[in-house]
């Protein structure tokens, strides 16, 4: 029997996420590590990099009168696409004060998803976009909620 041939995906080579201006939502990233290399001079993205090598296109280009929503998440109507990204952190904790001090809030979280020792933290940034930081469970993290559907 013939296989079908498969696409050989190694891993994620990077992240497009729409925003509306690239110095507000800049601010946010920098808080999450991110530096800017880089803006193409032909388009409206700015590539984001963290010292890991995670890379970010900022997509300059959202409509402004997003009346603080975000298409995807926050209608009734479900449409299809990309719900939100999920970046491994090495320190949920660390995490956490950071986003405290950065007056970043959390929108749901500290919250563990099954039993594989993870926890996962939800942001939104300044277009709405929601970002899951997660990383192991370690002591130092109050809080944890296990989310039962």
């Amino acid at each position: 029997m013939a296989r079908n041939p498969t696409i050989g995906i190694e891993k994620v080579d990077h992240i497009g996420i729409r925003v509306a201006d690239a110095a507000r939502a800049m601010k946010f990233y920098r808080v999450l590590g991110f530096a800017q290399p880089y803006r193409v001079p032909f388009d409206d993205v700015v590539i984001i990099r963290n010292g890991a090598g995670v890379e970010i296109n900022l997509i300059v280009n959202a409509n402004r009168p997003n009346r603080g929503r975000n298409i995807l998440m926050d209608v009734p109507g479900k449409y299809a696409g990309f719900t939100h990204v999920a970046l491994r952190v090495k320190s949920v904790a660390d995490t956490l004060r950071a986003l405290k001090r950065a007056r970043i809030r959390v929108t749901q979280g500290p919250v563990s998803f099954g039993d594989d020792g993870n926890v996962s933290v939800f942001v939104r940034d300044p277009d709405r976009n929601v970002i899951e930081l997660r990383g192991r469970n370690q002591p130092g993290i109050e809080g944890v909620t296990h989310y039962v559907p």
